[in-house]
């Protein structure tokens, strides 16, 4: 929906110091604040900037505002104190530094559109203009501050002069989408289906795979056509995305005879579309900061926002913050379809935080609720799979497996994790019917070409197969470490060590702190020779905290080297040379 291009810019000078100085990190926050009594100004000013490299917003906003109190004219600790504020979704107490930084520049452009957003949120609507108008520079500005000015257009009954302006505002090719959405949603709240439906279908046209596109677009053809072809809309979308649960509930809604609500009640609500939309895209594409400030300000507009909740979340957790992503989680309305999805995210991050029993006892609650509730199923079984719990995990996907009447090629990954852990626990008969039943699914998969092939290598049999198998899937997958990893671990196994030396080499470039290739370069070392290498790469293999039960075996390899090889080994390596 949008170019790479945009992830580039920012929203002002200001942000774009804050977050190069002193990257915010959306960290759990302290149930308790920092104790700030007796801190001189100097303490505090060090303290924030240690608090924004942790990327502890909340720590660092409160660490600046104590700075102020000693020098409240410092215009650098404002700024830092407001940004500190807005990127931890403490956006009231953030707008009464915007209001401090606008009466000294008025030309900052985040202050202007935290105020611009304030005054919108509050019916303010000709003060929101005013303000949003100061907010524009850039791309993004120019979308953000446009959306938001059409919105609160309509708030103050002009609908004409707000899709005059979203109409004429240019830019880039992907601001088209955006503009029809919004002005679909605009005019379809205003009572003007026909000018709605143009702009919808058009929107539509242009990205099928929108999600807010299709609900709008579907939503207006339930109340304008008949109810089969915004059943068609939902039903294209859901053989792209299976089971998303909004167009679950709205072909449910549908198929009841039910005619869908307009997606934006309010201006208030059409003003936190557009910044979750933005918001949610930059996150996605790398603006972690920026699309944090925007997924924020949009829930500081509609609190209860259940897909920038999601987002938010999401975005908490690929900056390596479960804590703070949990919290998000637990604000998803307990009324809507995605809460459960959000149930099932929970326990994720509830394992990620090494609370993995809570999380398993949370999913279990869930599947004993919904006993077909493959998601659940899938998520436990993973963080059973992940603490290597495999006759217990095996247990878990087999209640996923027989959910499934007619597996589908999305039920590969059932049957492959399946399969992995019934190899773990030494049921191979039943992991390779998975593994190949995981191939039939889904032909050529290069994870489980490489987890059959390995497998059977590893086992001295369908030797040429098994290379064939992995060497398709390096073919697929030439800059996976792991896989590229095994090529070069079958080939020690055939004895073929030359080779296995040079494969091995290449998974370390591409995965260089992983203990297991590191082990296995060192072995292949050994055999050709390469005796002091071997044991740097063992050493290197022991300091990068390898599987407790790897730990002896390369500290005895440390120790006394690699026995001499076996008569068996000798013959698997004689009988299939390279493998080919």
């Amino acid at each position: 929906m949008i170019s790479s291009s945009l992830n580039r810019c920012v929203i002002g000078t200001a942000l774009a110091a804050f977050l190069a100085a002193a990257p915010i990190e959306l960290a759990a926050q302290a149930t308790t604040p920092p104790d700030l009594s007796g801190i001189t100004s100097a303490g505090s000013y060090l303290a924030a900037r240690h608090a924004g490299q942790e990327r502890d917003a909340s720590s660092a906003a409160a660490y600046y505002r104590a700075a102020l109190k000693h020098d409240p004219k410092n215009g650098e600790l404002l700024d830092r104190a407001f940004l500190a504020l807005l990127v931890g979704g403490e956006i009231e107490e953030s707008v009464k530094y915007a209001e401090r930084i606008v009466a000294a520049d008025k030309g900052d452009r985040v202050a202007q559109l935290v105020l611009g957003v304030h005054a919108l949120k509050h019916k303010q609507y000709a003060a929101a203009r005013r303000n949003l108008a100061l907010s524009i520079r850039g791309p993004i500005t120019d979308l953000t501050a446009t959306l938001l000015s059409a919105w609160s257009m309509y708030g103050a009954g002009d609908t004409k002069g707000a899709i005059a302006t979203i109409d004429k505002l240019t830019g880039p090719d992907w601001y088209a989408i955006f503009k029809d959405l919004h002005a679909g949603m605009i005019y379809d709240l205003a009572g003007n289906s026909k000018e709605a439906g143009k702009r919808f279908e058009h929107a539509y046209k242009l990205d099928s795979t929108a999600l807010r596109v299709v609900q709008a677009y579907g939503s207006w053809l339930s109340r304008n056509s008949p109810a089969k072809e915004a059943l068609g809309i939902f039903e294209a979308f859901d053989k792209v995305l299976p089971r998303h649960p909004l167009v679950v509930e709205a072909m449910n809604q549908l198929k009841a005879g039910e005619k869908l609500p307009v997606l934006a009640s309010s201006a208030q609500v059409g003003a936190a579309e557009a910044l979750y939309g933005l918001g949610a895209s930059l996150g996605r594409r790398g603006g972690e900061d920026l699309g944090l400030v925007y997924l924020q300000l949009s829930l500081y507009v509609v609190p209860s926002h259940p897909l920038a909740l999601l987002s938010l979340a999401d975005l908490y957790e690929s900056l390596k913050k479960p804590a703070l992503a949990i919290k998000v989680y637990e604000r998803v309305p307990v009324n809507s379809p995605l809460h459960r999805n959000a149930a099932i995210q929970m326990a994720s991050n509830l394992d990620a935080l090494e609370r993995a029993e809570e999380g398993e006892k949370h999913l279990a609650a869930l599947i004993k609720e919904h006993p077909d509730d493959l998601e659940a199923i899938t998520a436990l079984g993973n963080i059973l799979r992940g603490h290597k719990k495999f006759a217990e995990c095996a247990d878990v996907y087999s209640k996923g497996v027989a959910t499934l009447a007619n597996p589908e090629k999305p039920n590969w990954v059932m049957f492959y994790f399946r399969g992995i852990c019934y190899e773990r626990s030494k049921q191979w008969p039943k992991a390779q019917a998975d593994l190949q039943k995981a191939l039939e699914l889904f032909p050529e998969q290069p994870h489980v070409l490489n987890y059959l092939g390995y497998s059977w290598i590893d086992q001295g049999a369908n030797l040429d197969e098994g290379m064939a198998m992995i060497k398709r899937a390096v073919q697929q997958r030439p800059d996976d470490g792991y896989i590229v990893d095994s090529l070069g671990w079958a080939y020690y196994r055939l004895g073929n060590y030359e080779e296995a030396v040079k494969q091995l080499e290449r998974a370390i470039e591409l995965k260089p702190e992983d203990p297991t290739i590191n082990d296995h370069l060192g072995d292949a070392y050994w055999r050709v020779e390469r005796v002091l290498e071997a044991r740097f790469q063992w050493a290197h293999a022991r300091d990068l905290k390898p599987d407790p039960e790897d730990l002896p075996k390369i500290e005895a390899k440390l120790k006394d080297g690699l026995p001499d090889e076996t008569s068996s080994q000798a013959k698997a390596g004689k009988k299939s040379g390279d493998g080919g």
